[in-house]
Formats: structure tokens, sequence, C-alpha cells
């Protein structure tokens, strides 16, 4: 006969009923939809609402990097401010924000409500994907973690497929606040699936010191340099993707929705395969994705001229975006304690680069030197960005070279079972697990059954 689990147990409460990691992967994946629609269809709309607003486009454009702004300091504040809630509570929390944000956008009367409606929706943006970065890595055994990174991010990407040409549509057809509408609606959307189906967690996982400790870390800067630096180039080319197509490729407005599609088909495949490479071998593939990036960048102007060469370029310049998930994960590596900002900051240098790509990409086209020049620009800052991977990879080998006596060893290997008991899947129904789960100190495993659970023991376990 089988006795049931101590009530006492709290973790074995959190595992009743577990939903499939898919599900859960596809609810957080529906913020970075929503997140991702937002970012960068507010580029192609910025025509029509700087006409409606009654403003030229390039005080349109500081919407833009209103949003941006937000970002980049909401991803370390409020990661910190917010250290000790659950991480499901932050999820549903940040998404409202997000909500908020973007309906208010919709509704601005006038072009300042609609700069502070920016960047209000922008500084739940970094700190969501950080959390939802380690809910995610949480769910998976250790050799996993990039790919499940990667299928969160799925949802930014495919919002270049799918979200981006839809609010440009949209916004033609119905109006720019009808897109930002759209946005609003998926927000909510995502606070409902993740109150649905996202991990219940115990707050207090950390402490806003502790988080603060990440930025005491070289390694943690050095990563978020190579996000900042190398990610300039995409922003270079994509921001001016547009104009480019009609003023040196001749095509019609009319096809511009196709090219953004095909980058985004591009940013999708590149977060589906090449997280399978990091997962083996991490340093090495970001190094590899930024001499790439580099290639496609600097054949951006000879490719221009011809539309499918363009857009096979335009592809490959997408395919560029998985550098992303491996940054995330190579964050999470080096960050220590402070996961949860390390990962939200890794967003923070996402936006940092969506600002210095176009900024540079803009001088080289004010100096006269045409519409492509944003192709060796971005192509610069690749490079740029490869050659401060070289100095974080160096540092990573001679730090995986150094000898350790016994007693580091032993302390290492210590500090690795424990790492192995926080991230193993582990069946509530063994009362020997049971009891390791109370005595154990780490933060709590996922409330998640794993896939590979047999069917007769979940026949046996009460909980389940």
């Amino acid at each position: 006969m089988t006795t049931s689990q101590p009530a006492t147990s709290p973790r074995a409460t959190a595992a009743s009923a577990p939903p499939h990691l898919a599900i859960v992967l596809f609810s957080l994946a529906m913020g970075g939809f929503a997140i991702g629609t937002t970012e960068f269809a507010s580029m192609s709309l910025l025509p029509f609402f700087a006409a409606d607003l009654g403003i030229d486009e390039p005080t349109a454009g500081h919407a833009i990097s209103a949003y941006a702004l937000g970002v980049v300091l909401g991803a370390p504040l409020i990661t910190v401010l917010g250290a000790r809630l659950a991480r499901r509570t932050q999820l549903l929390a940040l998404m409202a924000v997000f909500a908020l944000g973007n309906a208010l956008t919709a509704l601005a009367p006038g072009f300042g409500s609609m700069i502070a409606a920016r960047f209000l929706s922008g500084l739940p943006h970094g700190a969501y994907f950080g959390i939802a970065a380690l809910v995610a890595a949480s769910l998976v055994p250790q050799h996993r973690r990039s790919q499940a990174i990667g299928q969160v991010m799925l949802g930014l990407t495919t919002a270049t497929i799918i979200g981006v040409p839809l609010a440009n549509l949209i916004g033609q057809a119905i109006g720019w606040r009808a897109s930002f509408g759209l946005v609003s609606v998926l927000a909510l959307l995502t606070v409902l699936l993740c109150a649905l189906f996202a991990p219940r967690d115990q707050a207090g996982r950390s402490d806003p010191l502790r988080e603060l400790g990440a930025l005491r870390s070289g390694r943690v800067w050095i990563t978020l340099a190579i996000g900042a630096i190398g990610f300039g180039g995409m922003f270079a080319v994509y921001t001016y993707l547009a104009t480019t197509l009609m003023e040196v490729t001749k095509v019609s407005p009319a096809v511009i929705p196709f090219f953004l599609a095909v980058f985004g088909i591009g940013a999708t495949l590149g977060n589906l395969f090449v997280p399978r490479f990091a997962d083996r071998a991490l340093m090495p593939t970001a190094g590899v994705i930024l001499l790439f990036s580099a290639v496609a960048l600097l054949a951006f102007p000879l490719a221009a001229g011809n539309p499918w060469a363009l857009a096979a370029d335009v592809f490959a310049i997408g395919a560029s975006v998985s550098l992303g998930a491996i940054l995330q994960t190579r964050l999470m590596d080096v960050a220590g304690d402070a996961q949860a900002l390390a990962a939200a900051l890794n967003h923070s240098a996402f936006n940092t680069a969506n600002a210095l790509g176009p900024f540079l990409g803009g001088l080289a086209i004010r100096e006269g030197l045409g519409w492509t020049s944003t192709g060796p620009v971005g192509a610069a800052l690749a490079v740029l960005g490869f050659l401060i991977w070289i100095v974080a990879y160096r540092d990573a080998k001679s730090a995986d070279a150094k000898p350790v006596d016994a007693k580091s060893a032993d302390t290492r290997s210590t500090e690795a079972k424990s790492a192995d008991a926080r991230s193993a899947p582990v069946d509530v129904s063994s009362a020997t697990n049971a009891t390791q789960l109370e005595n154990t100190p780490a933060r709590p495993a996922s409330p998640l059954a794993p896939d590979d659970r047999s069917r007769s023991d979940a026949a046996r376990d009460p909980v389940a």
C-alpha cells in the first residue's frame, strides 16, 4: 500500500497536476511574441504615427529610443527590487505593466504622452525575458539549457515573421493605434497563460544585495559587452532595411513585409538549431556566430541590388539573432547567485545595441555613404564584438586550465553535487527524495514532472 506524501512538503503540493513542458515554454514564449511585436513593429509604424501626431520622422524616432531606454533602466532595477518575489508572480506583474504601457500608447493624445507610454512599456521587457529564461532553464537538464532558452526566445523571433507584418498591415488599414492595442491584448493573453501554466514557486529565492553582486564580476560585464557591441550590426541594417529596399533594390513598398518575414524566418530557425551546438560548445558557438554575422553584414551592399540575393542575405543576418540565447546561457554560468539580474542585463545589452547600431548606421548615411553603408558599419561592430569574445574565451580557457589543490577540488565537487540536486528533476512519490528535498537548502526544484517518467510511477503516486 502506498502512503501519501506528508502535507508539510511544499514541493510535493506544488507538483500536483504538472503541465507539460511544451505548454509552459509556449506560455513564456507568448510574452516574447508580444514584446517582439511592439519592439520591431514600432520601427515600421514610425511614418504613420509621425504623420498623425504632426511631427517629423527623426523626432518620432525618439519614441523608439524611449522604449529602449525603458528596457536598459528597467531590467536591472525591476530585477533587483523583485528579488524576493516568486518568479511566477514577477512574470504576471511584468506582463500586466507591459499591457498597460501599450494600451496607453494606443490612447496617447499627443507625442509627449506617447513618449511616456513607450518608456513605461519598455520597463518590463528585460526583466520578463530574464525571469522567463531562468524558469525555462530550471525545467530541463543542465545540457539542454540553451535549447530551452532558445525556445522561449522563439516568441520574439516568431513575432518578426507574423506579429510585425501583421501589425504593419493593421497600421496601414486601420491605424497605428490599433497595432499597439493588439500588442496589449497579446500581453493580457500572456498573463492568462502564465497564471494557468507557469510553475508555482516560493518567494525569497534571492535578495537585492546578492543580485547586485553580479555587477562585481568582470566576466558578466565582458559577456554583456559582446552583446551590446556585436548585436549592434544587425540593428544597423534592420532599422534602415525598408528604405534600402525602396531606394536601392527598387521594390514596391507592398513587398517590404516579405523581406521582414524572411528576416524573422532566419531568426526563428537560428534560435531553433544553433542552441543545440551551444549546449555542446557554448563559447566557440558564440564566436562562430559573430564571424558569420560579420560576413553576412559585409555582403549586404553586394546583395542589395538583387531582390533574391538580398532576401538570402537578410535571412542570414536574421539567423545571427541566435547569439542572444547563447549569451543568456553564458551569463547564467558566470553570474553566481545573481542569476536573475544577469539574465535581465542581457536584454539591456541587446537594447544598447538597438541604440548603437542605428545611430552609427545613420551617421554613415548622413555622411553621404549611401543606404547600403549600414552593412559595413554593422560588420565592423560584429568584428569588434568578436574581438571582445576572444578576451572572454581566453579567460574561460585559462579558468578551466587553472590547477586546483585537493581542498579546492573537494569544495568544487560539493558545489557541483549541490547544483545537480537543484537542477535534477525529482520524483515526489519517493519518500527518500522527499526527505532530501526538505533538507536541501538550495532553491526549489522545478514543479514539473520529468518527461520520461513512466505511467506506472504516475499511477502509484497519490500526488500525481
